[in-house]
């Protein structure tokens, strides 16, 4: 018996199918094995020996990958064709070679796609793991563990509120705060266009002034509502016949097809995917045999595969959509160990896979890869220009038209933040033409900052600068929303505050290591390593050498140093020049004392030096200067009934109201969804009053009570709540309603297990358990009676599938038993399996079950 290992379940089916009967195979669910979260676990001064540990969760896989691996005749490692693949290879051959369980033939292969002709083909040219590829693996692995084991706990010590910090993870996070402070330091600058709507011969179209009293006009010329005004009446009184007519074709060449980023960015364009779930859609894609692997730097194809679209073409469209010639893309890949064939479909001829988001990647990358091999789009570009009378000002309109569409007939690349391309169409004219004017407009424009990233343009923007690998990107951007360094509004990345003060901390103390040019440095390192250039070793040393002393030198600081060093680094955003050239660092409470950031047990806040006669404070995001900034507490009126002032101030945690002094004082917090969008001292009243009665049960005659709580406006009877939908709702709801409410919310507990499923979907295609669409207290998720996945939102349940169904349910139940793990480390046959994997010489030093718990302090790497 031969036995072959993949990564997935669903992998190991399908491939199992393909071989026949001499072959068994089995998945080992990802990675088996990974450092330990804690010190020591790669050791600088012993080579950068690397203490590997199983994980707790792989346990019964591992002991079936054994057991059936001391009775093959042969080992094949058939992981993906990439450092990680190559890299759960090695890990899988170093576990069993401990056991003493690695059968006499073990090789490697790898194919780019899981389909019956690729497979029996990668079967029959074995090879040897690639040792390059290991070392590669190893060092970026190391390098990660070593910048966040060693920089995230002086964050813990000398920055309060921070969590961690990462070789590639902090240089992406600085890309989106110093995109932040290039929109809070800009300053919009006024502009005028004047345009005229002209028709001819019935067809109407616009004209731009261009040149005005003999002078050439651009964007900004224009800056006053006189001068725009004098220009419009200029325009009105001339008479503009047509000077020139310029025509010229242009040619549009189609994209590559896509590589992991390209995907990543024309997935969020288009589809609105995060990066994460591209990657999730893709995978699977990619495993039931649909598409070509998707970690991916190349942008070439296959002949076989060249050849297979261009007759796709040829049988859907005529003899002009196919150009002569195969057209052939060249990687920009600098390690060609790894640059593999671009993501493309298996089969040409099937341009419909799946159903809802599967569905809809699979058209993207179907599309994509076909308009690849389709002729050029043809273009003509038209610019018109028209003069008055007098000769001195000239109005100017442009237009585009497709000629022939080629592979525009198919697919058209997105934009993140495109302009007008200028692509209306016009009439025909001739020099000498007198265009009817219509109208005259001076409309008034303001500059604008540069866009925030959105994850497309993040996503380029570090394949641009050469950080990280596009495989990784998904995963940062994952550990920086999970961090809460950033967070995504309308599909665009905005820094917090803790974010924000990570990122001055790294580049006030740490700059070396979170500039673009040495991080981009250390990733051709890692190339070089893949492709056999450089020593894994020496690159680790060369990095250490300098990178332990400034960790430890900045260690021994005081955090009140630390503070102070900060607060002179952030002067220019947190106390910018005042207009008045009044002093920004002076208290608007108190007024003689200094403002200066503190740092305490939640993060930073500015506050006043004269603390604690003066309280005054405010957030540390909030840039002295802007319209954001915190004037100093606010009076709002008096209490009808007290007489006592209501005041609005604004604390570490967000704005809040307040009345009376010291321990006698009430106070809340301000919520984001009043009625007016602004606090008022009717509202101030009402927040004051809460919790509000609404009443007693009809029932059980206990109070049912309104109030606002950590999560939103609620109600609270007999220690049960219910949600309410807005503030509002808090001073509005009557006692039927509130009843009403709180029957909802106990039918939606979790105890309401007899629900009628939504839709049975079937029996799972491997385990055989009925799958059900259920609808839960949170959404809509599936079961098999033993295992419950929450359906992803970007997942429509009325177009489910029993595969997809099945695929959500087999990667919930891999990552469930890491909970169990934990409860299961108190029993002796835990303690047990200990001596064994060290009389096999494995490296494993703890029971896999402590790892958990461990976990929740790893710093993240990536």
């Amino acid at each position: 018996m031969q036995l072959v290992i993949v990564e997935s379940p669903a992998k190991a089916k399908t491939i199992e199918k393909y071989l026949g009967g001499d072959f068994h195979v089995l998945a080992s669910y990802g990675h088996i094995r990974d450092l330990p979260a804690k010190d020591g676990s790669v050791d600088p001064d012993d080579g950068f020996a690397m203490s590997w540990e199983n994980y707790g969760d792989k346990g019964k896989q591992l002991k079936a990958i054994a057991d059936a691996s001391k009775t093959a005749t042969r080992l094949i490692l058939a992981t993906d064709p990439d450092r990680e693949g190559e890299a759960i290879s090695w890990h899988v051959q170093e576990v069993l070679r401990a056991k003493k369980a690695l059968p006499s033939q073990v090789d490697r292969v790898t194919f780019n796609a899981i389909t019956k002709a690729a497979v029996l083909d990668a079967m029959a040219k074995p090879r040897a793991l690639d040792e390059d590829l290991i070392d590669a693996y190893r060092a970026r692995r190391a390098l990660d563990y070593l910048v966040g084991f060693t920089l995230s706990p002086v964050l813990w010590r000398k920055l309060p509120g921070a969590k961690s910090a990462g070789r590639v993870q902090s240089v992406a996070l600085r890309l989106v705060v110093e995109r932040e402070r290039e929109i809070e330091s800009f300053s919009p600058q006024e502009y005028w266009s004047v345009a005229a709507e002209m028709e001819q011969g019935g067809q109407g179209f616009t004209a731009r002034l261009v040149r005005w009293k003999g002078e050439k006009i651009d964007r900004l010329t224009i800056g006053k509502e006189g001068d725009a005004m004098a220009a419009k009446a200029d325009v009105e009184a001339g008479r503009f016949t047509v000077d020139k007519v310029e025509t010229k074709p242009l040619t549009r060449n189609p994209p590559a097809p896509f590589t992991t980023s390209t995907l990543q960015q024309e997935a969020a364009r288009k589809l609105g995917f995060s990066a994460s779930h591209t990657m999730r859609i893709a995978q699977q894609l990619y495993e039931d045999g649909a598409i070509t692997y998707m970690r991916t730097d190349g942008v070439q194809m296959d002949g076989s595969a060249i050849s297979a679209a261009r007759k796709a073409i040829a049988e859907r469209y005529d003899g002009g959509y196919l150009p002569e010639k195969p057209r052939q893309y060249q990687t920009k890949a600098k390690n060609a160990q790894e640059a593999h064939e671009a993501i493309r479909p298996t089969e040409f001829g099937r341009d419909k896979v799946g159903s809802g988001d599967h569905a809809r990647l699979y058209d993207l990358i179907f599309k994509r890869a076909l308009a690849s091999q389709m002729a050029s789009a043809r273009l003509e570009r038209t610019t018109i220009d028209m003069i008055d009378g007098s000769g001195s000002h000239t109005l100017r309109a442009t237009g585009q038209v497709v000629i022939f569409p080629g592979f525009l007939a198919l697919y058209e690349e997105g934009r993140d933040d495109s302009d007008d391309d200028d692509s209306k169409l016009l009439p025909r004219m001739s020099e000498g033409d007198a265009p009817a004017k219509k109208k005259v407009t001076a409309e008034q424009h303001f500059t604008q900052p540069p866009p925030r990233y959105s994850e497309a343009s993040l996503v380029k923007r570090l394949e641009e600068l050469g950080i990280g690998r596009p495989s990784t990107y998904a995963s940062t951007l994952q550990v920086l929303k999970d961090r809460d360094y950033v967070r995504i509004e309308k599909n665009r990345f905005f820094a917090e505050e803790s974010g924000r003060l990570v990122t001055a901390f790294l580049e006030r103390f740490f700059e070396r290591y979170v500039s673009y040019d040495f991080t981009a440095g250390l990733e051709d390192e890692l190339d070089d390593i893949s492709g056999g250039r450089a020593q894994w070793q020496e690159v680790l040393e060369a990095f250490w050498k300098d990178f332990k002393p400034k960790t430890a030198e900045i260690m021994e600081q005081k955090p009140s140093d630390i503070t102070a060093e900060l607060d002179k680094f952030l002067e220019p955003m947190l106390f910018p020049p005042r207009a008045d050239g009044s002093n920004p660092r002076a208290c608007p409470m108190c007024g003689d004392g200094q403002l200066s950031l503190r740092g305490g047990r939640f993060g930073a806040f500015i506050a006043c030096s004269n603390y604690p006669e003066c309280k005054y404070t405010r957030k540390f995001g909030q840039p002295g200067g802007k319209d954001g900034e915190d004037s100093g507490p606010e009076v709002l009126g008096q209490h009808p009934e007290t007489g006592q002032d209501i005041v609005k101030k604004s604390g570490r945690f967000g704005p809040y109201i307040e009345m009376g002094e010291g321990k006698e004082a009430k106070r809340g917090s301000i919520p984001k969804d009043l009625p007016d969008g602004e606090l008022t001292l009717d509202w101030g009243v009402k927040l004051l009053s809460l919790p509000r009665e609404v009443g007693l049960h009809p029932e059980t005659g206990l109070p049912i009570v309104a109030n606002i709580g950590r999560f939103g406006p609620y109600l609270l009877h007999d220690g049960k709540y219910g949600r309410l939908s807005s503030t509002s709702e808090i001073f509005e709801v009557g006692m039927n309603s509130a009843v009403v409410k709180l029957a909802e919310a106990a039918n939606r507990g979790p105890r309401s297990a007899g629900r009628e499923p939504l839709k049975v979907l079937g029996a799972h295609p491997r385990t055989e358990l009925e799958i059900k669409l259920m609808e839960g207290r949170y959404g809509a998720y599936v079961t098999d009676g033993t295992t419950n996945a929450t359906l992803p939102k970007t997942v429509d349940k009325d177009q489910l599938t029993l595969e997809e169904a099945a695929q959500l349910i087999d990667a919930r139940a891999a990552a469930a038993p890491a909970k169990k793990g934990k409860k299961k480390a108190a029993p002796k046959k835990a303690a047990a399996k200990k001596p064994a994997a060290k009389k096999d010489g494995d490296t494993v030093k703890k029971p896999a079950a402590k790892k958990a718990p461990a976990k929740k302090k790893a710093a993240a790497t990536e």
